[in-house]
């Protein structure tokens, strides 16, 4: 007499499946933590990358890239094409806006210290967010009250937009003290690319996996 067939799966083939689900959960994870640490790594060289753009220009011309007043007109190094600053060692303007703070990328450019033969556009991080100078005044109180400590900077800033919270807090951590309201690297809370402010209260950071943040490093 045969033995009656069963329908269903025996406790081997579903422990078996549920491996196999496993280690291709396993692997996704690990692919997208791959990719966060890379995203990680392309926004720290960025704005140090910029940094040294910056430095190197100011090295080879004795001026800041954007305030450089040989930089163009009639009789500047570059001609009528660019633009030249007032060369009063400040980097005026926002950092989206026409003026010096954008004129840095075009100076930068036509010296070859980063890409591209010329142009104010601001250059985007590896989140497609964009990144900008600034010369922040520190001015007055945050707009909690906080004291001087908190504040975003005085002084030239670099800053990169749109960071995803996991990526924000890392890049804080490995250029600084991981702190988004304290030390050389600070973050104000936004998504997109926020306006850069010129003063206010730096913001603490939330790891929801939604939050984005602008994280700015002094130069």
């Amino acid at each position: 007499m045969k033995n009656a067939q069963h329908n269903g799966f025996t406790l081997v083939e579903i422990a078996i499946v549920l491996v196999i689900i496993g280690l291709l959960l396993g692997g996704i994870l690990k692919g997208q933590e791959m990719i966060t640490q890379a995203k990680i790594k392309n926004v720290i060289a960025d704005m140090s990358g910029v940094s040294a753009a910056m430095y190197g220009y100011q090295d080879r011309y004795r001026a800041l890239p954007g305030d450089d007043k040989n930089a163009g007109g009639a009789s500047g190094r570059w001609g009528v094409a660019a633009t030249a600053g007032n060369g009063d060692g400040v980097i005026q303007g926002t950092w989206t806006a026409a003026g010096e703070a954008t004129h840095f990328w075009d100076h930068l450019r036509r010296a070859g210290f980063i890409s591209g033969s010329s142009g104010t556009d601001n250059p985007f991080n590896a989140v497609s967010g964009k990144m900008g100078v600034q010369t922040g005044d520190g001015a007055g109180k945050g707009v909690l009250g906080e004291a001087a400590a908190t504040k975003m900077f005085s002084g030239l800033i670099m800053c990169s937009a749109n960071l995803p919270d996991k990526v924000a807090v890392s890049v804080d951590a490995q250029m600084d003290d991981g702190l988004g309201k304290t030390g050389s690297v600070r973050a104000l809370k936004g998504g997109g690319n926020p306006a850069i402010p010129s003063e206010g209260a730096a913001d603490a950071y939330t790891e929801d996996g939604v939050s984005q943040y602008l994280v700015c490093r002094q130069m």
